[in-house]
């Protein structure tokens, strides 16, 4: 018998039989080994235990300790899911589009035709379905087909015979066998169902096949899996307090924002309480920037294309800009995806010297994306935003200066929102990526090292990732997780030679010479106020801090007749103090109306009385607490003031 020798990543090289499966190749290293082993690796391609190995090669066994093992697990349940819908009678003709693992799980495109879809209330059966496919334990093995055999094989299934048709005619098709079904499938999965034990099915959604509005809509069920029976438990609980965290959810429920196919799919309309709690953050990092020495700026929403065809963008971004207005006289109008070409212009509208440098402006400039309807959320994933943006034009010497100064300010605006789940990220170009990366390796070396040296400079902890920067020069991002468990860029501060160069900037320089280039630094501190909002309402938990809150205080008069005076008196006050407050006015309940203002998060409420009327006090109770106190209402006022000057934060002085 012909031998094949295969190389281990720790350089070791080993001769076997030709034949041998990877799990023979676990055992004859060690029985515990090939107890944990869940796949192989022969030259960078996945090989199940119970595949047999026909070339030599670089060889590796995958164990549940390695963190690819989870993935694996996940796409398997994919497969043991679309088994068990086969075998249930109502969807037994049900057909399969893909089903992938993804981050925290994983799902599957289904569409059951003219029968019932796949539904919440039918996850127990499936589950039920599921475990009893585990405990049969059957062995999943991968084999290689013509096109003509999974045509014939899969030409129930018009979503696999279509996926089929689109691999190219020299790619080997292969399938993975456990037991009575059949999926199209390049590897990577357990070695049998017995291994895929703990898994719950979470949630079903309507999604266009490939992603395609123009296609059928099918059900992805999701799922989740995991090694052990706790971190299944520990991922549902997190799901629930996603949701209860959703900001569309709780969008909806405190009245802050709706979106409608009547106004267009992902244009949100701010209500008033939403409206309030964007001029806020809108209010506060403009007043941060003035302090920090940019002039805000107001540019139109629409330019001539030219002006991106000149940045780059509409070569690099064409896909996420809307189609171009043509105006009927050779001139063609496009909605702006980016600000930076209009700050450019503002810098170059006149001669510029060294003595105007660093120039930083500002501006919440809107934006629009070409976004698909697919990829559209809420408040986080829209077509038309408004971008805290700022430019800062300086000398290529002062570059670091001004790097470490923004970020000085961007943490400062961190401490004042009291966020501090995130992490920083020096998003570097992939070298290798020609078509997408501005081509000048002296322009990026140096660049990237001035980042890194400027983090390391303030003693910053970050982690580096090729392939993330902007194609005109790298950047820091700053990457946050949402409540939903995903990963989105906060902030950014993006630095940029090459604009710079196609617009031909230049100042005088301190030699008296007006040939000099400066940097262009691009940053977002709150990023656009749609997601930023978004970002807020999930991390607060609609819980808003006094001084965002869109109602501050909450004021019942016990009796509407007797009290009202007072609590109208009471309101004027506060109101004069710069505060947003409301006199309730519904006939209801004490009881219940103290409830509804704790429903909706309101930071205070005062219930007025005949006492507190006559003595000038209010009586308040804070949002989340049970206890009332009763003080004079200067008391009151003083403290709400100072709750909002310091940011809601009682030990902290506000800066």
């Amino acid at each position: 018998m012909a031998e094949i020798s295969l190389t281990f990543p720790d350089g070791a090289i080993k001769k076997f039989d030709e034949g041998i499966k990877p799990i023979g190749v676990a055992e004859s290293i060690s029985k515990s080994l090939a107890k944990k082993s869940v796949s192989g690796k022969i030259n960078g391609s996945y090989i199940g235990m119970n595949d047999v190995i026909t070339e030599s090669g670089d060889f590796q066994l995958i164990t549940t300790s390695d963190s690819e093992a989870l993935d694996l697990l996940r796409h398997s349940a994919s497969h043991l899911l679309a088994q068990a819908l086969k075998r249930i009678p109502k969807f037994a003709n049900i057909h399969f589009g893909v089903g992938p693992f993804i981050e925290n799980g994983f799902y599957y495109d289904t569409d059951n035709g003219a029968g019932n879809q796949v539904s919440i209330e039918d996850f127990p059966e499936i589950e039920a379905m599921m475990h009893k496919i585990v405990k049969e334990d059957l062995p999943i093995l991968s084999r290689e087909i013509t096109r003509d055999e999974a045509l014939e094989m899969f030409a129930d299934d018009p979503y696999k015979v279509e996926l089929v048709n689109d691999l190219p005619v020299d790619e080997k098709i292969t399938i993975a066998v456990q037991g009575d079904h059949i999926e199209l499938d390049k590897g990577g999965l357990v070695p049998s169902t017995g291994w895929i034990k703990h898994f719950k099915l979470t949630s079903v959604a309507g999604a266009y096949w490939r992603g395609n509005s123009s296609n059928p809509m099918m059900q992805r069920v999701y799922g989740t899996a995991f090694w052990k029976a706790a971190d299944v438990e520990a991922e549902i609980a997190r799901r629930e307090e996603a949701k209860e965290r959703d900001h569309r959810v709780i969008g909806r429920d405190l009245d802050l924002f709706f979106t409608s196919q009547e106004v267009g799919s992902g244009l949100p309309v701010w209500l008033p309480n939403g409206a309030t709690i964007r001029r806020q953050v809108e209010r506060y990092i403009t007043d941060k920037e003035l302090s920090n020495g940019y002039q805000h700026v107001y540019t139109p929403v629409l330019s001539n294309l030219n002006l991106y065809k000149t940045s780059g963008h509409w070569d690099h971004y064409r896909e996420d800009m809307f189609p171009p207005m043509d105006m009927g006289d050779g001139e063609f109008l496009e909605l702006r995806p980016m600000n930076c070409p209009s700050h450019i212009m503002v810098f170059n509208h006149k001669p510029r010297s060294y003595r105007e440098l660093p120039m930083r402006i500002a501006e919440l400039g809107m934006m629009h994306r070409y976004e698909k309807s697919g990829a559209l959320t809420g408040l986080s994933r829209v077509r038309e935003m408004t971008l805290n943006d700022g430019h800062t034009f300086v000398e290529p010497e002062k570059l670091e200066e001004e790097f470490k100064s923004i970020l000085t300010m961007m943490m400062g605006v961190y401490r004042d929102f009291n966020i501090k789940d995130y992490r920083f990220r020096l998003s570097y170009r992939d070298p290798k990526n020609t078509e997408k990366y501005f081509d000048d390796d002296e322009m990026w070396e140096k660049s990237q090292k001035q980042l890194k040296t400027a983090m390391d400079d303030l003693g910053l902890d970050y982690f580096e990732a090729e392939g993330e920067a902007a194609f005109y020069g790298p950047k820091l991002d700053v990457q946050t997780k949402t409540a939903l468990g995903n990963e989105e860029t906060l902030s950014t501060i993006q630095l940029d030679f090459l604009l710079p160069e196609r617009f031909d900037l230049k100042y005088i320089g301190r030699d008296g010479l007006d040939n000099h280039r400066p940097v262009m630094l691009h940053r977002g501190i709150v990023g656009t106020m749609e997601r930023f909002t978004a970002y807020l309402i999930e991390m607060y938990k609609g819980a808003f801090p006094t001084w965002l809150s869109p109602l501050q205080v909450q004021i019942i008069p016990v009796n509407l007749g007797a009290h009202g005076n007072y609590a109208n008196a009471v309101q004027q006050k506060l109101q004069d103090a710069g505060l947003r407050a409301n006199v309730e006015t519904k006939d209801a309940k004490m009881g219940y109306l103290i409830r509804e203002a704790q429903t909706n998060k309101i930071p205070y409420t005062l219930v007025l009385g005949d006492s507190e009327m006559d003595t000038d006090t209010v009586t308040v109770r804070k949002y989340g607490e049970a206890k009332t106190v009763t003080m004079s209402f200067n008391e009151f006022q003083n403290l709400i003031l100072s709750d909002v000057a310091n940011y809601s934060r009682e030990s902290e002085p506000a800066k």
